[in-house]
């Protein structure tokens, strides 16, 4: 008899519920609008203050002449004897430099001290390198050295990670890489003991040489 009664109330609660006119719905969400505000300071100074706090080394070069005179100076300073560089840009432009470098890959598991790579953009607001498979570095330069160089230029910043992936969408269409990946600082794990390990699974150092080729 009890059970009975307090089926017929649950029952009648739920007729009711059903009767009662459907709630106010929010309004569906804008999804094509802006996740984060605009950036409205400088995006190399932006850049640069995520990317330090992300552990990397920022190295500002005020023109093609002065990435060649710092690039000598950090590879003797940090005793650099074997960098690698596949991208033959890269190779031409260091070559007439008079700057060292190694173009093949011979001895490159045992020897690899450092790689030197471009990228594909910038993301300002994450302080982040986007870089992908499709130049001559592949995936194993920018990875297995202790030391992973980068050389950009301002005018590949982008505000957000969406304009990276929309440049590398429009400049290798149908060819598009097999592997694109934001790097945001040296490779780093805690998982052991919670005791951070630098270069755990890639580099220990990520260096980016930006180049200042904005007008002013």
């Amino acid at each position: 008899m009890y059970e009975a009664k307090s089926k017929e109330i649950v029952l009648r609660r739920v007729r009711e519920a059903l009767a009662k006119s459907a709630p106010f719905l929010p309004p569906t969400p804008d999804f094509t609008s802006p996740l984060h505000p605009e950036l409205t300071d400088d995006m190399s100074i932006l850049f640069a203050e995520s990317f330090v706090r992300n552990s990397g080394t920022f190295i500002y070069c005020e023109n093609e002449e002065d990435f060649f005179d710092q690039l000598f100076t950090y590879k003797k300073e940090q005793n650099l004897e074997n960098l690698f560089v596949w991208e033959q840009n890269l190779q031409n432009i260091l070559y007439h430099a008079g700057i060292d470098y190694k173009a093949d890959e011979e001895n490159f598991i045992q020897k690899a001290d450092a790689g030197l790579t471009t990228c594909e953009a910038l993301i300002t607001r994450t302080g982040s390198i986007l870089i992908s498979s499709a130049n001559a570095g592949g995936r194993r330069l920018s990875i297995y050295p202790a030391t992973h160089i980068v050389v950009a230029k301002a005018s590949q910043l982008v505000p957000d990670i969406k304009d990276g992936l929309l440049i590398v969408k429009n400049r290798h269409k149908e060819r598009y890489p097999s592997m694109v990946s934001l790097v945001s600082g040296p490779s780093r794990t805690a998982d052991i003991e919670k005791t951070l390990v630098m270069g755990a699974h890639g580099p220990r150092q990520l260096v980016l040489f930006l180049i200042d080729d904005l007008p002013h």
